[in-house]
């Protein structure tokens, strides 16, 4: 990598190429600051490319978290104004069942409409004709303005658009050490090249605390495992949620001739080493099928499992005010706000990681990374990333072909992307 002869602007290594990272570098190319981004895999590979993909409406946060859902809905909006092909406005249904808590549902639309989230109580004839196959024990619906996001597609569109502005991309490149001298970071070693970097990001998702324990910093994650089962059903128009305290299957999300089905939540010790279990398999559908019991007996397309990037200390927050709150479900419930850690605190100074979030969240997550970036190098300019178009945002055969060139392949979307086969 070679500094920026543009204006002289410092250097900046983000680490992970998932949304939240290929946000900041975007962000950053954008400021016209010289940015690399390091991913030791291809793009999307982590929580970003093996999660269920919804583009959050805020609905599912609304009574719990009104602040992170209030910050859900101005990014859906906004995500659905630059982000082309690479979202799809199904929109959603929360659905109650006989025998579930008529005051939770209640709860749920009023908190949606407090934050301004287009909540509104349908006719449960409707949301049948939405829903094909609905069950007979539906008894309240919700129409809500959920969608779905394509993640290959984001993750590569931002990575492009980060290029056209000056930025580097390098996949299958691990960090292998961060530098640091006299209290500050210096630079890093990407796939063994020595590499100078005046800031350098962890945006690592959640192999964060592995990442900055190569600069000596502590950043305790709880990772937690969730499989997402595709069964071969094309009956769900709109995303499908279960109005009910978060638990295990109780999302629908509806895809290219199949519904992708979540999620689990388990804690983990290594996001790379963790026992994927077929009963976990069972359960969602099983748990799912009580929303569409057609679910019950389709053909599983494929399952594929993601690890969430949870912050220890945030989880440990969430749990108390969870018990506190009764009503609002288990930990896992409240939003994932995200947090943003200046290590400078830690003795290594221009040295940050961000964790925790969603994705629907991922461009403000990167912007404020980008602000504070910008803040220690004097750079100055606002963000510009809420209202300029994604590069190629609006032709899916270049999408496709950028998702392929950046190894941007997930199983999330392999029913969209072109020529991605479904696999484990």
């Amino acid at each position: 990598m070679n500094r920026s002869d543009g204006g002289g602007k410092p250097e900046v290594l983000v680490i992970g190429g998932g949304a939240t990272g290929a946000g900041v570098v975007r962000d950053l190319a954008m400021r016209g600051v010289a940015v690399t981004l390091a991913e030791r895999g291809g793009l999307s590979a982590g929580a970003t490319g093996r999660s269920h993909g919804v583009l959050h409406s805020g609905a599912r946060y609304a009574e719990s978290d009104p602040t992170g859902a209030a910050e859900c809905i101005e990014e859906n909006e906004l995500l659905r104004d630059i982000a082309g092909a690479c979202v799809a406005d199904t929109g959603g249904l929360f659905v109650s069942l006989e025998g579930d808590d008529d005051d939770y549902f209640e709860r749920k639309r009023d908190a949606c409409r407090e934050v301004g989230i287009d909540a509104e109580e349908v006719p449960v004839a409707a949301a049948r004709q939405a829903v094909s196959g609905l069950s007979a024990d539906v008894s309240r619906a919700m129409r809500v303005p959920d969608g779905v996001i394509y993640p290959s597609r984001l993750v590569a569109a931002l990575a492009a658009d980060a290029r056209g502005h000056g930025a580097t991309i390098r996949t299958h490149s691990p960090v292998t050490d961060i530098r640091v001298s006299d209290g500050a970071v210096t630079g890093a070693t990407v796939d063994g090249e020595h590499v100078d970097a005046d800031v350098v990001v962890n945006a690592a998702g959640a192999w964060a605390e592995g990442c900055a324990a190569l600069a000596g910093v502590n950043v305790p994650m709880q990772p937690t495992k969730g499989v997402m089962v595709g069964v071969d059903y094309d009956g769900v128009g709109p995303v499908l949620n279960r109005a009910r305290s978060p638990s295990d299957g109780d999302i629908a999300v509806p895809h290219a001739g199949r519904t992708v089905l979540g999620t689990t939540s388990v804690v983990v010790d290594d996001p790379d080493e963790y026992e994927r279990g077929d009963e976990e398999v069972q359960r969602v559908i099983e748990e799912c099928a009580a929303m569409v019991p057609a679910f019950r007996d389709a053909v599983v397309l494929d399952d594929y499992w993601g690890v969430r990037p949870l912050y220890a200390p945030g989880e440990r927050r969430r749990a108390a005010a969870t018990a506190d709150e009764p009503g609002t479900g288990e930990a896992r419930g409240i939003s994932r706000e995200f947090t943003l850690l200046d290590h400078g605190a830690d003795g290594v100074a221009g040295f940050y990681s961000i964790v925790g979030g969603k994705l629907t969240t991922h461009r403000v997550m990167a912007e404020t990374v980008a602000d504070r970036v910008c803040d220690r190098l004097g750079v100055d300019g606002d963000g510009r990333t809420g209202e300029t178009p994604l590069e190629a945002a609006d032709d899916p055969e270049r999408l496709d072909r950028l998702v392929t060139a950046f190894d941007a392949r997930s199983p999330a979307d392999a029913d969209i992307v072109g020529g991605v086969a479904l696999e484990e």
